[in-house]
């Protein structure tokens, strides 16, 4: 079931983030940057929550897009399922629930960044309807 998360969610959020996407962060980082961008309207946050254990097993977090060569739109910062349950249809549903969100808000487009390396995610998201339009590098400088 697709729903809001919450404070309490942070737990799976940070499991998810380590396990799925390789990002082994702290709780207390995790929990710190949920409460400043929850209250933050350019951002979007889902998750998908298990009928069962009623635990999160997945989630997808967007943010505008805005620039001055473009309509607006959303650009997808994470998608992630925990591994025992990927291939069920989660991030279907939590990528076809923000492409609903993005339309009533009136976004022109979505947009995402997938490693190269990740040739299963590039099919599913042309399953979904998704065209590669470039190949980039991303250059990071720590601050």
């Amino acid at each position: 079931m697709l729903r809001s998360l919450t404070l309490a969610d942070m737990s799976a959020i940070r499991h998810i983030n380590d396990v799925s996407l390789g990002y082994p962060v702290t709780l207390e980082t995790t929990e710190k940057q949920f409460q400043k961008i929850a209250q933050n309207p350019k951002h979007m946050l889902r998750g998908f929550e298990d009928h069962s254990s009623q635990q999160i097993i997945g989630y997808v977090h967007a943010e505008v897009y805005e620039s001055l060569y473009s309509e607006a739109g959303l650009n997808v910062l994470a998608l992630a399922v925990l591994p025992n349950f990927q291939g069920l249809g989660i991030g279907k549903a939590l990528m076809q629930g923000l492409e609903e969100q993005a339309k009533v808000a009136g976004f022109a487009f979505i947009r995402l960044n997938s490693g190269s390396h990740r040739k299963e995610a590039h099919a599913f998201y042309q399953q979904l309807g998704y065209k590669g339009d470039k190949t980039q590098l991303r250059f990071i400088k720590e601050l």
